[in-house]
């Protein structure tokens, strides 16, 4: 075990390090830069200029400014934000407890909604049932979450004469109020993730249930629910946790429209804001959070594989 981690961490370390690599090199590459746009806004001359570059360190070659940055990454320093002059790390933080409140709200929503709908559309294949739930899910995954959550703003609003208050309250300071921000953006990516994840157990339970095992046990005469739910879907666990990293994931990865849309303060709409600012200490201490996010999501993912699975523990 303590091997397997070692690997894994290694691991991590490089991805983060040619993560940073790319984002660090990619924002130098998009023209303009934040110098660019501060002496648009103030007409400054060539002296002006220069003293802006080397006030941000920018007159330096990359493969320094890049050392600098590392170097202080591994000591938990992120620097500053070069229009808040905040520290990057508890502009992160903070943006990261908005982007996980609504990530987790959205992965419960679509596990209890889409799993019990891809059991049932697994075990009733063929059926008026399945058809349904299959109608469900070609909607779920064609729609484009932005028109969804857009259409759910406009139709509450229509509808119900409603829309979510658009200034952001965490769940200790008005609990009310926080639930009524995130409702509309948790439903626009869960039914997405809803009907990822009924597809996806329709196709293991369809599997499972044309095992021999299943046939042996109907042999027996073990009753359906035995069947399907002490059996085939006891099985069908296993690559569900895996299933469910990767959307976890994925949402994580994905807040950026909604956010913006809803005007949350999460990871997603300060990395986009960054990046048109061209704030790169911001962007880079951000994109590095969910590089180790990610690493972290997928090595909790082969541990629990070992809990439920003894055969396969590393």
């Amino acid at each position: 075990m303590a091997g397997f981690l070692g690997r894994r961490l290694g691991a991590a370390a490089i991805a983060a390090l040619l993560s940073s690599l790319a984002v660090f090199l990619l924002m130098r590459a998009v023209p303009g830069d934040i110098i660019g746009q501060m002496l648009g806004q103030t007409g400054s001359d060539r002296a002006a200029e220069q003293a802006l570059r080397a006030f941000f360190g920018l007159d330096r070659p990359l493969w320094a400014q890049f050392a600098e940055w590392v170097g202080g990454a591994v000591q938990g320093d992120l620097g500053r934000s070069w229009y808040q002059g905040r520290p990057v790390s508890a502009m992160v933080w903070d943006a990261f407890l908005v982007t996980l409140q609504l990530a987790v709200l959205t992965l419960a929503l679509a596990t209890l909604v889409g799993v019990p709908l891809g059991v049932v559309a697994g075990i009733a294949q063929g059926t008026r049932i399945d058809r349904a739930i299959q109608t469900f899910n070609l909607i779920g995954l064609s729609a484009p979450v932005f028109w969804l959550g857009l259409m759910l703003l406009v139709g509450t609003s229509a509808a119900l004469d409603w829309s979510p208050p658009f200034a952001w309250s965490g769940p200790h300071e008005d609990l009310e109020e926080n639930i009524a921000i995130l409702v509309l953006p948790v439903l626009s990516l869960a039914v997405l993730q809803a009907a990822a994840y009924s597809q996806f157990v329709r196709g293991l339970m369809i599997e499972e249930l044309g095992k021999d095992y299943i046939r042996a046990g109907r042999a027996k005469g073990l009753t359906p629910r035995e069947l399907y739910f002490k059996h085939a879907l006891a099985n069908v666990m296993i690559p569900l946790v895996t299933f469910m990293g990767l959307i976890l994931v994925q949402i994580l990865g994905g807040v950026v429209v909604i956010e913006s849309l809803f005007s949350l303060p999460g990871l997603g709409r300060l990395i986009l804001s960054a990046i048109q600012g061209r704030d790169y200490p911001v962007v880079q201490g951000a994109l590095l959070f969910v590089v180790i996010i990610a690493t972290t999501i997928n090595l909790a993912v082969d541990l629990l594989y070992g809990l439920l699975d003894p055969r396969l523990r590393p």
